[in-house]
């Protein structure tokens, strides 16, 4: 009996090590996919030193991308942006036609232009875009983007105008689409921590559980 007892002891102990084992090696963290996103070149808004780098794949026609920009961003930018945990960075995706790409070479021509002012000329764009019902309605023009960037003294509206007519700043959008397409982008918006992607882009405390273990991970190597 005694023998019995101290066998059953012992196969506690051992299933107690091996749940503990278990717990420290959670799903989430030993099947990560990563993918790291290449942001050579794309504007960055943030310290360059921030130990994580959030993507997003945006289109400036999508109406959920305005939505994100409206609702997410902002914390995101309160809550680990200016903390410098976080940098961020904007990847142009052409799934609406003519008028994504539009706004595209725009957006790169203000980045060309003027870096630091890039942002400001982003959110004016996203809040230039109509209520969703008048989604389909033509929006993104040149003469749109031109009063949309007469706000800004740093940006050429002439240059801005060549740029958008002449696709002078092409090579940057068709480097944009390499990535996305790299990257098996099939919606937008689309969230990328580190490389690895958010399976909804809207759902925030998910958001913030991979960057707070991103940076637990920064912070114990």
């Amino acid at each position: 009996m005694k023998f019995a007892v101290i066998v059953t002891i012992v196969a506690i102990a051992l299933l107690a090590i091996i749940v503990v084992i278990s717990s420290n090696q959670t799903p989430d963290e030993t099947e990560i996919v990563r993918e790291e996103v290449d942001i050579t070149g794309q504007p960055v808004l943030g310290s360059e030193d921030a130990p994580v780098t959030v993507v997003e794949f945006g289109d400036f026609k999508c109406p959920s991308c305005k939505a994100w920009g409206e609702t997410v961003y902002p914390q995101l930018v309160e809550d680990y942006i200016l903390t410098e945990d976080v940098k961020f960075a904007y990847v142009n995706v052409l799934f609406h036609g003519k008028e994504s790409v539009v706004g595209s070479l725009a957006a790169e021509s203000v980045y060309k232009q003027d870096p630091e002012v890039y942002w400001d000329f982003h959110k004016n764009l996203f809040d230039a875009q109509p209520e969703s019902s008048q989604h389909d309605s033509l929006w993104i023009t040149t003469e749109k983007i031109l009063e949309l960037a007469s706000g800004i003294p740093s940006i050429n509206q002439e240059q801005l105008k060549e740029d958008i007519e002449q696709e002078l700043t092409a090579e940057q959008v068709n480097s944009d689409k390499d990535l996305y397409t790299k990257h098996n982008v099939s919606q937008t918006p689309t969230i990328n921590i580190n490389g690895i992607t958010m399976e909804n882009p809207f759902d925030y405390e998910a958001i913030k559980e991979v960057i707070e273990r991103e940076l637990g991970t920064e912070k114990n190597e």
